[in-house]
């Protein structure tokens, strides 16, 4: 089920470049100290950072990738190489080829560090070079959310994108002379007929580009991401000089999706709505085509900035408030904040005004449509880790008339659903059904069942009607003080053959000696995830590569020395639980 209406939005107004005074840190920063790097140094590429996409859209059901794209991805349009216009520097290289496979006539690359490596703030800096894009070719170092919202709600951030049209009154340009860079996020401000998917672009008549006196094709240039918890700013740094692509600052205050982790994205795309080519036709530039990418880089900015590896989740503990108030608890979701809540179907339901059972809030629902199904959820805006709270209960009030069935249930980031039935006229879960405000505890084993991911929770709860039996008349419903509660209960040891870990030596070239990554795999049929750190540091939670009856995932970035301290979660179908190994430990020779 697609969530069809939004109830509760985020506060803040449309993002807009705004004027910023001159002594904001985005503007005079203060650059700290290196926290990551990817030089593509390496024989190839470093599969423990970047995923290789294949295919053109349409295996995750979005032909086109949403922007009528021409091109197939394959990662046989990928290679690290040394570059013939710099031979000095060796770099990823991503080649735009016209070549057929399928229904698509163009062939190119793309990499993104989802679920492997992901940054909230800092300096991000990405040294590129262009191939002449000329009509149609649309080479791209962008971000996204991590978060698990659909786009534009996750974000998505664009340190620079070149091939698109350039707007009315600049004088004529090559294509080649001119590259943006943007902004985008969901705004209910931009909810207008023809962008239904309310995106709030900070290009939208604003100067965001930069026009060098001579081609970007085949040279290098730096493009600059300076991002605080206030701003952001582009910049370019091309032959010793830096230019600002916007005239001044973005803000990002009442952008809780700008104040996020992002994950990374390097591509070359062909054709597409962002273009002047709409097909194949009108693809007019020199093909084969290259991108490189010599490095990019994340510093401190102004002490701030993060990267962490995996997924970078860390696991909720002891209670948990999907929705409430005044009730103690270790940790919580906040409506507009740090979650949303959704009416799946505005043709059956809308609010309702049953006061809160407790403190000012109130999922309070108005059925008005006797016969058509209705349902609710509130939904993360970012992964939640609740796989300690597999031997524990969910905890609610409920207020609902007796001769209404509905569901109770939620979903993983998977796409995963998984209810529970409270009957009419039926006392179920401990809510006796007298129409009043009554409490029901759930065991949170029997509503995930044996396929939801805890560990990668999106809807914390769900609501919704019980086919076959829909209501014949309208009422009111309501919920209230939605409590995850972990429990006492131990938790078991890994129902799986031991696991293994071992290190393997990087290729000793361009002088990345010393560097090292560590393999895990664990023997086990249904999913599993690794939960490591490094010399003591904070936890990274990574979900395993399944390879026939065995999972795998590959860290990288160690040094030797370096002390992995692991354990996995797997599911264990047999028992019907997720389980846990004892830890372990690794130390890189």
């Amino acid at each position: 089920m697609k969530p069809q209406q939004f109830v509760r939005a985020a506060t803040g107004g449309l993002l807009l470049a705004a004027s910023i005074a001159a002594s904001a840190s985005v503007t005079s920063p203060v650059i700290g100290k290196l926290l990551w790097s990817e030089e593509f140094n390496g024989p190839a590429l470093d599969t423990a950072v970047w995923t290789a996409t294949t295919g053109n859209g349409c295996q995750i059901g979005l032909c086109g990738y949403g922007n009528q794209e021409l091109q197939y991805y394959s990662p046989n349009n990928l290679s690290i190489t040394n570059v013939p216009f710099e031979p000095a520097t060796r770099a990823l290289a991503i080649t735009a080829k016209r070549e057929t496979v399928g229904s698509n006539q163009f062939t190119s690359g793309k990499v993104d560090t989802s679920g492997k490596v992901q940054v909230k703030y800092g300096l991000v800096e990405v040294r590129m070079a262009t191939p002449k894009v000329g009509v149609g070719l649309w080479p791209a170092a962008w971000m996204l959310g991590t978060s698990p919202q659909v786009w534009p709600r996750k974000g998505e951030i664009d340190l620079m994108e070149m091939g698109g049209r350039q707007p009315a009154g600049l004088p004529p340009i090559s294509p080649d002379q001119f590259v943006g860079a943007n902004v985008i996020t969901f705004n209910e401000a931009a909810c207008v007929p023809g962008n239904e998917s309310c995106a709030a672009s900070t290009a939208w008549q604003t100067k965001n580009w930069y026009t060098p006196s001579r081609s970007l094709a085949n040279r290098f240039v730096t493009y600059r991401l300076y991002w605080t918890d206030t701003q952001i700013r582009f910049s370019v740094l091309d032959n010793g000089r830096e230019v600002d692509m916007y005239k001044a600052p973005i803000s990002t205050v009442g952008s809780p999706a700008l104040q996020a982790p992002f994950y990374l994205l390097l591509n070359l795309a062909v054709g597409g709505n962002f273009t002047p080519a709409a097909t194949p036709e009108q693809i007019t530039a020199p093909l084969p085509g290259t991108a490189y990418v010599d490095y990019v880089r994340v510093y401190e900015l102004d002490g701030k900035g993060e990267v962490k590896l995996g997924l970078g989740i860390e696991p909720e503990v002891g209670r948990f408030g999907v929705f409430t108030d005044n009730t103690p608890v270790d940790n919580k979701q906040v409506p507009g904040v740090s979650s949303d809540v959704y009416i799946w179907n505005q043709g059956s339901m809308t609010a309702g005004d049953i006061p809160p059972y407790e403190g000012t809030g109130v999922l309070a629902f108005r059925y008005f449509a006797p016969g058509q199904w209705f349902g609710g959820s509130i939904q993360s805006r970012q992964v939640r880790d609740m796989s300690g709270f597999r031997n524990g209960h969910i905890k609610l009030k409920i207020k609902a008339p007796a001769n209404v069935a509905f569901r109770i249930g939620m979903q993983d980031t998977y796409t995963n659903q998984n209810a529970v039935t409270f009957p009419a006229n039926t006392t179920a879960y401990g809510l006796v059904r007298n129409g009043e405000w009554g409490t029901a505890t759930i065991p949170v084993a029997e509503i995930a069942g044996p396929r939801i991911a805890l560990q990668s929770m999106l809807d914390m709860f769900q609501f919704f009607s019980v086919d076959g039996a829909l209501p014949n008349a309208q009422f009111q419903i309501a919920f209230d003080d939605i409590i995850w509660d972990s429990g006492v209960a131990g938790t078991p040891q890994l129902a799986v053959k031991p696991a293994m870990a071992k290190a393997a030596s990087v290729a000793d070239e361009s002088a990345q000696t010393g560097a090292s990554t560590l393999e895990f795999a664990a023997a086990a049929s249904g999913w599993v995830d690794v939960h490591y750190s490094v010399n003591a540091g904070e936890t990274q939670t990574v979900r395993m590569r399944q390879d026939g009856k065995a999972s795998r995932y590959t860290a990288g970035g160690l040094k030797k020395g370096d002390v992995v301290e692991y354990r996995f979660t797997a599911w264990d179908a047999a028992r019907g639980v997720a389980v846990d190994s004892a830890p372990s430990k690794a130390v890189i020779k």
